[in-house]
């Protein structure tokens, strides 16, 4: 009876070892490969940039995307997944060397695409440290990201074909928001076990920084020609 008593104890304290073990080890392969595509996307931004190559143009980007995403999404417990992932981060940063290159023509373009890197880095930074170290449950935002993402996704979509720069700063805006409550529950996703591909999660988070940085870039460069 008291062997048993202590098999009864233990496993529940072996299984919550495991998974505490399983959830450090999805934690360190997604960091680890979102920092090997960031720096692969840049990589390829800053070719992009360099050779003047022109942007594809919203139809494309949104095929390519939603394309390469699909691809991940299928193949995302096989090798092909991950070598999908830097096809998706590599065309992005592509799609952004021109975006960088029309900031970078205004006046103090500079100093604005640099103060959009370290404020995207100090959001991402800040929240994923947040998250990791207080280990709150942030879940409850799945719904409200979700639909919040979907309406200004097709707000922005409208404000580009309709050329309204109001409505289009508007959107740059929820973005900021937006994104930063996704970097938020996506690492609660994985603390908590909700998430337990590292190569999804790895996706969400880059594609979070990546609209967080374009965001950030919007809202700045308007500030700065409205100067």
């Amino acid at each position: 009876m008291t062997s048993f008593r202590t098999q009864a104890i233990t496993l529940p304290r072996s299984t919550g070892a495991e998974s505490v073990l399983a959830t450090n080890r999805i934690i360190r392969n997604t960091y680890m490969l979102l920092a090997m595509t960031l720096l692969f996307a840049a990589a390829t931004a800053a070719v992009s940039l360099a050779l003047k190559l022109p942007h594809p143009g919203i139809l494309i980007t949104l095929v390519g995307y939603f394309g390469l995403l699909f691809g991940i999404t299928r193949f995302r417990d096989r090798g092909l997944g991950v070598a999908l992932v830097f096809a998706l981060t590599g065309f992005m940063g592509y799609t952004l060397g021109p975006i960088i290159s029309h900031y970078l023509s205004l006046p103090n373009g500079g100093q604005t695409v640099m103060i959009a890197m370290g404020g995207t880095a100090a959001i991402f930074l800040g929240l994923s440290g947040y998250a990791l170290t207080t280990r709150k449950d942030f879940s409850f935002m799945g719904g409200f990201l979700m639909v919040g993402i979907l309406l200004a996704f097709l707000t922005g979509l409208a404000a580009i074909f309709f050329e309204i720069p109001v409505l289009s700063l508007t959107v740059s805006a929820a973005f900021v928001l937006l994104m930063s409550g996704l970097i938020l529950y996506e690492t609660s996703n994985i603390i908590h076990g909700g998430e337990t591909n590292y190569v999804m999660a790895t996706v969400s988070l880059f594609v979070s920084i990546f609209n967080l940085f374009t965001s950030l870039l919007h809202l700045l460069g308007f500030a700065n020609s409205s100067d």
